[in-house]
Parts: C-alpha cells; sequence; structure tokens
C-alpha cells in the first residue's frame, strides 16, 4: 500500500505548483491603465475637492488610473491635475488612491506645486505619466 500512496502524493503535489498562478511582485509600483468611469471620476474629484479650501472653484485638469496589487490589497492609482482656485490660476498635480474593497475610499497621498516632481515621479513609477511640467 506505501508503494502506491507515496507516488500519488509526490503526484498530486507536483501537480498544485504547477497549476499555481504566479504573484504580484509584493510592493511593485506598475498599474494597469484603466478607463475612468464617470463613477471613478466623481469618486475621484469628489475626494480631491474635500482637501481643497475653494472646492467649488475647482477645475480638473487630465486624470489616469491604473490599477495593481500591493500586498494582497487592490488599489486604483490615480494621477491628475487640479486647479484649486479656479480662473487662471496654475494647475496643481495630486496623486491618490481608491480601494475598492473598501467602498472605494479614496486617499489623497500627495499634491501641490511645491511636491510636482515627486509626485510625476511616483506616477511615472506606476507607469501613468503625467509631464511635470504641464497640467
Amino acid at each position: 500500500m506505501m508503494r502506491k500512496t507515496l507516488p500519488l502524493l509526490l503526484a498530486a503535489s507536483l501537480c498544485g505548483c504547477v497549476a499555481a498562478a504566479p504573484r504580484t511582485v509584493a510592493g511593485s509600483q506598475r498599474a494597469e491603465p484603466i478607463a475612468i468611469s464617470l463613477a471613478l471620476e466623481e469618486t475621484i474629484t469628489i475626494g480631491v475637492r474635500q482637501h481643497l479650501k475653494n472646492p467649488v472653484a475647482a477645475r480638473f485638469g487630465t486624470i489616469l488610473a491604473g490599477e495593481r496589487t500591493v500586498n494582497g490589497r487592490n488599489e486604483i492609482v490615480v494621477c491628475g491635475s487640479v486647479n484649486a482656485a479656479g480662473g487662471s490660476a496654475d494647475f496643481e498635480h495630486f496623486l491618490g488612491k481608491i480601494y475598492p474593497d473598501a467602498d472605494n475610499s479614496f486617499e489623497l497621498a500627495a499634491m501641490g506645486n511645491t511636491q510636482q516632481g515627486a509626485i510625476a515621479d511616483a506616477c511615472r513609477a506606476a507607469g501613468l505619466s503625467i509631464d511635470p511640467l504641464k497640467s
């Protein structure tokens, strides 16, 4: 009986290894670009407006989004620009994250002209390239 059991256990353990799906590398910065639906756009604009002094006057420029998994948690990375004062004021870049497993909660990671280079670098690392000099 032992002669039959051992080969079966060995074969079963090897089959499990071959069938395993590849895992996303923990801490990977790359995100798979996605289209921004109206619902996603609303989540982003509401989330950013909550951090502005005059949220009603805000005008949004380009917004890019991508999905990725970090430490087993799905997130949507958002890179974009906003004119926080309205009118002819300069645009500021922002970086945010949305967590689909937490009712699409929005987390603003960074915003502002003083952090523009760092935001552009983080967005580029995520595969969502934003020009640091343009809005």
